[in-house]
């Protein structure tokens, strides 16, 4: 598979997966861009389209992580809110995924991976250097925070 082609195959799953780690759209295609680039710098052999695919999820968490550890980050707060703009798969319920995009990071990732990309929690824990088991845990309490907080606004 050449460049182009796999850009366009895996653009929308890396966005949605840079959207989930940085909760900022302009981050998330700053994140994009760079993920693509270490595919155009890489050497790296693919042995089918799910292993770039799974290749390509790995660098834009790992992007987005370092995006969140840089010293401008740590320094700087924003005057502006963030701008989240959910993107729901066809028929899905944006309402859901705000909630879920609400969640902090840990939690965020393993269920939207998991839920919104399909991946196996064995995937899962490949991708993010996590063993099974903790993946596991953080979606128990991923989804008990989920609950909890769609109790509340059923409630209101």
């Amino acid at each position: 598979m050449d460049y182009e082609e796999a850009v366009r195959q895996n653009l929308d799953v890396v966005y949605r997966a840079a959207l989930a780690c940085c909760q900022n759209p302009a981050d998330a295609e700053d994140v994009v861009q760079s993920t693509f680039e270490k595919l155009l710098r890489s050497d790296t052999a693919f042995t089918d389209e799910a292993h770039l695919r799974r290749w390509l999820v790995r660098v834009a968490v790992n992007e987005g992580r370092n995006l969140w550890k840089s010293f401008w980050r740590r320094n700087v707060a924003s005057l502006e809110g963030l701008n989240l703009e959910p993107v729901a798969p066809e028929g899905g319920q944006t309402a859901l995924l705000e909630a879920v995009l609400a969640l902090p990071v840990e939690y965020r990732t393993v269920l939207h991976l998991y839920y919104y990309e399909g991946y196996s929690t064995r995937e899962i824990a490949q991708l993010l250097h996590l063993t099974e088991a903790n993946v596991r845990t953080r979606m128990k309490r991923g989804r008990d925070k989920l609950r909890q907080q769609l109790t509340k606004e059923e409630l209101k």
